[in-house]
């Protein structure tokens, strides 16, 4: 038996084609579009843009790829597609809403053959482009805000120490929301003085020169990552460390570089530590006052591994809430 003959009046569905939504990072240098993104737009039948000032557009011109001005509609970019025909629409980092919403709607209106629909990321953000936007929006404060503009390095240090003791709360209570909130503002701290100092008349700085300076001293300092010494132990790199601060600083005490308006436990407990890591045998300073009494028992507890501010800290918050229980029970 033969099989039948197909239907001549059944119309084959035509291939409706391929719609392209390609993004790129606005934190990239335009022109630098992946190798799938460059080959997808040479090999579209049509490349559009609602945005006339798109920053790919010198790029893609001299590349020879032609893009048109214009916003087309769903149902119009749907039909432009028909018959096999690939569209690439450029759009902003973030995707294009408006037209998206459209085709889905369109989509589930089951009236027409819709096209494969592709989201191309043209370029990616590296870790740290966050970082960029971060200083642009500062840029933008310190020119416009009335209270951000007149701001100095001095009349911002308080801020810096007060941000740093919040960091270190959130640290020591294990608030993970809070911790990544501090960082922030203690980041904040580090962005808003590199802008004033670019500024500055005489000697001016910026970000990028905070920046590159923290990368050397960084490569200088693990010899072991980035050169050719060996370190096997945290002890080893620490002992990298002491050596290459050494030579940088050509310091000629073991206390220079000791901040000594820090907490006064932080700075027992460092005068010790750099006493104790230079081998040095100097005898405790005695007396009747609780001073010295708690510079030994900060030296202490440094040569026992523990953070004497810290334990204090610890101490304190327990003293606390025992008040507010003891308030508690008082009403």
């Amino acid at each position: 038996m033969n099989a039948e003959a197909p239907d001549a009046s059944v119309e084959t569905p035509a291939d409706p084609g391929r719609i392209v939504l390609l993004t790129a990072s606005h934190r990239v240098a335009p022109g630098l579009l992946s190798w799938p993104a460059w080959q997808t737009l040479h090999a579209a039948d049509r490349v559009l843009t609602a945005d006339p000032d798109q920053p790919q557009l010198p790029y893609l011109r001299e590349a020879g790829v032609r893009v048109e001005h214009t916003t087309p509609s769903a149902d119009e970019l749907v039909a432009d597609c028909a018959g096999g025909r690939t569209v690439v629409v450029l759009t902003g980092g973030e995707g294009n809403g408006p037209l998206t919403d459209g085709l889905a709607r369109l989509g589930g209106s089951g009236r027409v053959a819709m096209p494969d629909l592709e989201l191309l990321p043209g370029s990616y953000d590296l870790p740290g482009a966050r970082l960029l936007d971060l200083v642009q929006v500062m840029d933008r404060i310190r020119q416009v805000c009335p209270w951000t503009s007149q701001k100095t390095h001095r009349g911002l240090a308080k801020y810096a120490i007060e941000e740093a003791y919040e960091l270190v709360e959130a640290i020591e209570v294990g608030d993970r929301d809070a911790l990544r909130e501090e960082l922030g503002d203690v980041l904040l701290q580090v962005v808003f003085h590199a802008r004033i100092a670019e500024e500055d008349p005489e000697e001016p700085f910026a970000i990028d020169d905070v920046a590159g300076g923290l990368v050397e001293k960084l490569i200088h300092r693990h010899p072991h990552v980035f050169g050719d010494e060996t370190a096997e132990t945290p002890e080893d790199v620490h002992a990298h460390w002491l050596r290459t601060k050494a030579i940088e600083k050509q310091r000629t005490s073991v206390t220079d570089g000791v901040p000594l308006g820090q907490p006064g436990l932080a700075l027992a407990a460092k005068l010790a530590s750099r006493v104790r890591a230079s081998d040095l045998d100097v005898p405790l300073p005695t007396g009747d006052t609780i001073g010295y009494d708690l510079l030994a028992l900060a030296v202490e507890a440094e040569a026992n591994g523990t953070d004497p501010e810290a334990a204090l800290r610890a101490a304190a918050r327990a003293y606390r809430d025992a008040i507010v229980a003891a308030e508690g029970g008082a009403g």
